[in-house]
């Protein structure tokens, strides 16, 4: 509760997270949804809205994997239930089951699943035996296989029964491929086909209650088996004797497997023997036996047009027959591969040969491909998660016409440091994915939809170091910012006359507030370098003269980096735009730091920008000045002895408050003289807490501000005249205290929240409310402060909160916008509404 007796509430506005670079990652369930890893965070986001809805918090490692129950390949099981199912697995063997209920779109932690791997899960795959019914296979990289059955409750808010039918190991080498049938028939068979290291697919078999039996392999490929797949046996004319398996492998090939029952082969109907002397006749191999049924496997087809491993091979999911109002299986294969195209497969009509007849994506020298392909549940949308941690996105819009769509997209890992614009209209984030990236919230007219829904709109710098800090410059001008990465060299960038444009059409203005702006901006944006450090301008008159690119010119190579195109975007840009067109140009570099930079921050009014680096020594340890516009360095802070890891100036700029991983605090005296020239000394130092001090913040309205450490504690402390006071700690908290951030409330010197982010991804607002005396300084007994909220575990952070930052906001006072940033990967905004 707040002062006074009012509430604060919570909202989820925005999050941003990239897809963990691992295949088996993402899973689109029949509920319509998408779930992926975002390092130990279970993300789901919709397609239709292109926003992440929530993260799932559980997981201690990676997550590995996600399986939906049902997954869009039984969405024709799946009509009438209320509650569907998530699995997923991570690095250290665990998997966890969580239920969603459509009704509310409430998620809850059903059970973790008994923990039988030892090291990480691989693969999860799943089948709807019956409506409240599901078998589910897991594998790991420890060469165990478990397969598990499910039974859903019958009442929402009941128990899921979970047993274990069966574990055994697969010898060394490891499987990495799972795909679980029912066999076709009576006889309540089912077949679990796997593969991996080995280059070959094994099958095995067995009833839905009892021990599987290794049943026989299918050899044919030369490599790792990366992807496997069964299709329905669900016919146009109901149900079908045989089933098909589609494998891949990285040789870059994909195999058709047939599977026919014997009974229905040695029938002697025409229609079989017409198949055998057709061109797709098969090979026979190996003879599946399977209770009292056998299977004749062969290979119906070899598919070859990918140019990289082919990671991910998905049948198409039921399609409903209109005549009969039943489903049946589309003889239609989607395959994702490292070449970063995903093709449809499909049997020509008259010959029966087996052809690609869809390709999306570019072979391309866009860093690496897609790690999977997955079918959305009516089958009229496919999508890829790729090498950077980024969707793609394609619908038929008719006709086999593929078009591109909107996607969530984020960092695919820790994001280190975030900021509001000057004007809080956007956020910028940094990360050791070694990209910059610009959200924000793109307004749509009411002619179809009214509100906004944030995205990523420009992707400012994309480095070669992993990106530790940014500061965004408050000055009057155009838009700057400076960042600091896993290099001695901060680098300032400024934007282009694309990006200012861009920003104008996510905020509806006709034109920007100072037009003078966008006159004065001659550089309309930047390409990378070869080497991927510096980026250069790429201005307005040289692209009024570019000659026209014709012929083997215009081509690109995948050993060139290809020119920026820079764009003004009048709807949210996709990923393949934002690598390449949306980049910043970089104007200055500024040296001086013996090592790696750690923090930066910038003062209020836009003059001075303060940075440090990681540091073992009070000579590496000083915070060096420098003057915005000329970027000189104009002071050298020296008081800490090791790293300074972070910095804030006070509201009146008179300030500057240094925390370390010393324990100590330190704060300095910054003045300015009339000739532009600076002074500074310090004033106090401290050791303020018993382990490293992570975090600092000012009270935005007055000379208090708060530290937060390892130690779990919160400290508020206010600078009196020459010296440094003590107001009060905190009660202790659950986790290390990693980010804080102060904002001041209705009347502004009296009231404020405070967010306090942990190692641990909670996030709390506590209210603190100061006594002042008739001076201004704080008068006994001083400050009180009371826990106002305590954030929702699903809006949450999934691990340790980097940074937090209040966007600034002068007239209302009553609803406020918080962002944060994590070790999870995520970038997330909440609103904040004080009653």
């Amino acid at each position: 509760m707040c002062s006074g007796g009012s509430e604060v509430e919570v909202k989820r506005v925005f999050i941003g997270a990239g897809c963990n670079r691992i295949v088996n990652n993402v899973s689109w369930g029949a509920s319509g949804f998408v779930s992926f890893g975002a390092h130990n965070a279970v993300a789901i986001f919709c397609p239709k809205s292109a926003q992440i809805l929530t993260t799932l918090p559980g997981h201690k490692a990676v997550v590995n994997c996600t399986h939906w129950l049902p997954s869009s390949k039984f969405l024709f099981k799946a009509k009438h239930l209320e509650q569907h199912y998530l699995l997923s697995g991570d690095a250290d063997g665990a998997i966890i089951l969580w239920e969603l209920s459509l009704t509310d779109g409430k998620w809850r932690q059903v059970l973790p699943v008994p923990q039988l791997h030892k090291k990480g899960v691989t693969c999860i795959d799943g089948i709807m035996v019956s409506n409240i019914e599901a078998m589910f296979a897991s594998t790991s990289s420890d060469g165990t296989v478990c397969l598990w059955e499910l039974v859903f409750p019958l009442t929402s808010g009941g128990n899921c029964k979970l047993s274990c039918l069966d574990s055994f190991s697969v010898g060394p080498k490891p499987m990495v491929a799972l795909s679980l049938a029912e066999l076709p028939g009576d006889s309540e068979q089912i077949v679990l086909a796997m593969g991996g290291l080995d280059n070959k697919i094994h099958l095995y078999c067995g009833g839905r209650t009892g021990k599987l039996v290794h049943a026989c392999e299918l050899k044919g490929h030369t490599d790792w088996i990366r992807s496997l797949d069964f299709s329905l046996p669900l016919g146009i004319n109901g149900e079908v004797n045989n089933i098909f398996l589609v494998s891949s492998s990285q040789d870059k090939g994909i195999r058709i497997w047939k599977m026919a029952l014997c009974s229905s082969m040695s029938n002697g109907h025409g229609v079989y023997k017409k198949e055998e002397i057709s061109l797709s006749s098969y090979i026979e191999g190996p003879v599946l036996v399977a209770g009292s049924s056998s299977f004749q496997i062969s290979l119906e087809s070899l598919l070859i047009g990918h140019e990289d491993w082919v990671y991910s091979v998905k049948w198409q999911p039921p399609l409903i027959s209109v005549e009969r109002d039943s489903y049946y299986q589309p003889e239609s294969i989607l395959s994702a591969s490292m070449d970063k195209t995903m093709m449809i497969w499909q049997p020509e009509k008259t010959s029966g040969v087996w052809m690609n007849v869809v390709t999306v994506g570019e072979l391309s020298h866009c860093a690496l491909g897609f790690y999977g392909g997955h079918w959305s549940p009516n089958g009229d949308a496919i999508l890829a998660h790729g090498y950077g941690g980024s969707f793609h996105l394609w619908k038929n819009v008719g006709n086999d016409n593929w078009l591109p769509q909107k996607v969530p997209s984020g960092h695919f890992a820790s994001v280190t440091d975030i900021a509001w614009a000057r004007a809080g209209d956007y956020i910028m984030s940094v990360s050791h994915d070694q990209t910059t990236r610009i959200y924000a919230p793109w307004k749509v007219q009411a002619s179809l939809q009214d509100g906004e829904f944030w995205h990523e709109i420009a992707r400012p710098q994309v480095h070669g170091h992993d990106l530790n800090c940014l500061a965004v410059v408050h000055s009057k001008g155009n838009h700057r910012f400076v960042s600091g990465a896993e290099e001695k060299v901060a680098r300032v960038f400024e934007a282009p006359l694309s990006f200012l444009k861009t920003l104008n059409n996510a905020n509806l203005q006709k034109s920007c507030s100072s037009d003078d702006v966008l006159d004065d901006v001659q550089i309309l944006g930047a390409n990378m370098s070869a080497l991927g450090l510096s980026q250069k301008p790429i201005y307005v008159q040289a692209v009024h003269n570019a000659p026209e690119r014709s012929g083997i010119d215009g081509l690109d190579t995948l050993e060139t980096i290809p020119d920026a195109v820079p764009t003004v975007f009048t709807e949210p840009p996709i990923e393949d735009q934002l690598a390449w067109h949306t980049l910043w140009p970089e104007s200055h570099k500024l040296y001086g730091h013996g090592n790696e930079l750690f923090s930066l921050c910038c003062d209020h009014k836009g003059e001075l920008v303060a940075s440090s680096c990681k540091a073992q020594s009070v000579a590496v340890a000083e915070v060096w000045l420098w003057q915005v516009g000329s970027w000189k360095a104009v002071g050298r802070l020296q008081s800490h002895s090791l790293t300074v890891t972070q910095m804030e100036f006070s509201h009146d700029d008179n300030f500057l408050l240094t925390v370390s991983r010393d324990r100590q605090f330190s704060v300095f005296s910054v003045t300015r003289t009339g000739a532009g020239e600076i002074s500074y000394s310090l004033l106090s130092r401290k050791e303020g807490h018993k382990r490293i001090i992570w975090s600092c913040s000012w009270n935005p309205h007055g000379h208090e501000f708060a530290t937060g450490s390892r130690d779990k504690t919160v400290k508020i402390w206010a600078v009196e005249r020459d010296s440094i006071r003590q107001l009060t700690t905190l009660p202790q908290f659950m986790s290390s205290v990693t980010a804080l951030s102060w904002v001041g409330l209705r009347d502004q010197k009296v009231n404020g929240l405070l967010a306090v982010g942990m190692e641990n991804g909670q996030i709390e607002l506590w209210n603190l409310s100061c006594n002042r005396a008739d001076d201004g300084s704080i008068a006994t007994p001083g400050l009180a402060a009371a826990l106002a909220v305590r954030i929702d575990p699903f809006i949450c952070h999934a691990s340790s909160v980097n940074r937090l930052a209040w966007k600034k906001n002068e007239e209302d006072h009553t609803s406020m916008q918080l962002a944060s940033c994590g070790a999870d990967n995520c970038v997330r905004v909440f609103d904040v509404t004080v009653e």
